[in-house]
């Protein structure tokens, strides 16, 4: 049975269920779900709830967020370029090792770790014996292949760690990271020992080469340029000694 009572001011109030709480039309009202709130509860651009933006708001904002996810993409792609960019200009013009700016820079990493732990690397510099035969025998060709063989040989015996780059002409260079002197010497003869043993293939010939090398201890107090000439006259000495 549902009733009908006055309110305060004689008008009509709701209707209730006898022995319940009679509300009033406006109270209701009050409670009641707004549908601005829904919609904010579903969907927004950037943060900002869809119902409170005018169309033409939300389809510039919109616009906006596109423009700027494109740009993002470009920017990652340039990034990608510039990193490439960089990895040609650190590689030798002719092989797959570092040119000798790039072979430096190794240099200086190993003296830096040298300066901060005391922990020495080695720097092995290599010349090669009979490439000049083979240039004018063969031809320029001849001596690119022999160069891809001597850096290939070089570089699938090292450690991810270490450094092989080339220094100019006929002459290579290797880093040895937290590598003693008397282990860098045993491992550039063992080096050594690989580029005589590999066979360069040319139009029909199988040409030989064998490499001079001298080693220079990259600890403290040395400069990359100096380390480079110390090793460059232990090299030298050495093809000195054998001639």
């Amino acid at each position: 049975m549902r009733v009908r009572s006055s309110g305060a001011a004689g008008g009509l109030a709701s209707t209730g269920p006898v022995g319940g709480t009679v509300r009033s039309e406006a109270a209701s009202a009050a409670s009641a779900p707004s549908p601005v709130r829904r919609a904010s509860d579903t969907a927004s651009i950037m943060g900002v709830p869809e119902a409170e933006l005018t169309p033409n708001v939300q389809r510039a904002l919109l616009t906006l967020m596109g423009e700027v996810d494109q740009l993002r993409k470009e920017t990652d792609a340039l990034r990608a370029k510039v990193r490439d960019l960089e990895s040609l200009a650190d590689r030798d013009v002719l092989l797959p090792v570092l040119n000798r700016r790039a072979f430096l820079r190794e240099v200086s990493k190993a003296l830096s770790l040298a300066e901060r732990h005391d922990a020495p690397s080695a720097l092995v510099y290599f010349d090669l014996n009979g490439f000049k035969a083979i240039n004018d025998t063969h031809g320029h060709a001849a001596g690119d292949e022999a160069l891809k063989v001597v850096a290939d040989t070089l570089a699938s015996r090292l450690r991810d760690t270490d450094a092989v780059g080339r220094l100019g002409g006929d002459e290579f260079g290797v880093v040895l990271v937290l590598t003693a002197v008397e282990a860098a010497e045993r491992k550039a003869e063992e080096l050594a020992e690989a580029i005589a043993a590999a066979p360069i293939h040319f139009e029909g010939h199988t040409l030989n080469l064998r490499a001079a090398w001298g080693v220079q201890a990259l600890e403290r107090g040395i400069t990359p340029e100096t380390a480079m000439a110390e090793a460059d006259a232990a090299m030298y000495a050495r093809k000195q000694a054998v001639a």
